[in-house]
């Protein structure tokens, strides 16, 4: 038997600069998975989160904190972090212009506990002006907030048609 339980998979089919992923965080999982596929449209893309307070409202309060570490393929390494911010920059990856894109996996822990911070690790490769650049990432959302979804958006144009976010529930055996 699996220890994932896929909870939503959400395919874009239009043009639209974000996406808001709702009641998939319950008290039923305190770990969460999810994946993604964007493609880009018609101008490069960072895709962005936010989460969604058990309200139904976009968590936008600058408390945000995160770092990543890029494994630049063609340079060195880069790493980056930000604290105080009011979304997790790049957390599903940046691409260029179609057919690149960029793929991810996260982890989420204890979104919907109300009593501690939301913690979660990913890591992702993007394709930029095809360039390779896997990318390790750790964020927090630095309130005691009870979380239940997500929104993933871009910074300019639209995701492409094909991108695709799916969460799943990690059950712990004992």
């Amino acid at each position: 038997m699996s220890n994932l339980r896929l909870i939503n998979e959400t395919e874009i089919t239009s043009s639209v600069s974000s996406v808001d992923i709702t009641d998939v965080f319950s008290s039923d999982f305190d770990i969460y998975k999810i994946t993604s596929e964007t493609v880009a449209n018609t101008t490069p893309l960072a895709t962005r989160l936010r989460y969604i307070n058990s309200s139904g409202s976009v968590v936008s309060a600058s408390d945000y904190d995160y770092a990543r570490l890029v494994l630049y393929t063609y340079s060195a390494f880069g790493e980056g972090r930000q604290v105080n911010q009011d979304h997790h920059a790049v957390f599903f990856g940046n691409c260029g212009v179609a057919p690149e894109g960029t793929s991810a996996v996260a982890y989420i822990f204890n979104p919907h506990s109300s009593s501690s911070y939301t913690f979660a690790i990913n890591q992702l490769m993007t394709v930029s002006n095809s360039q390779e650049s896997p990318v390790k990432y750790i964020s927090a959302l630095t309130q005691t907030t009870s979380v239940t979804g997500f929104r993933a958006y871009v910074n300019s144009d639209s995701f492409g048609t094909g991108t695709v976010f799916r969460t799943y529930g990690l059950r712990v055996d004992s």
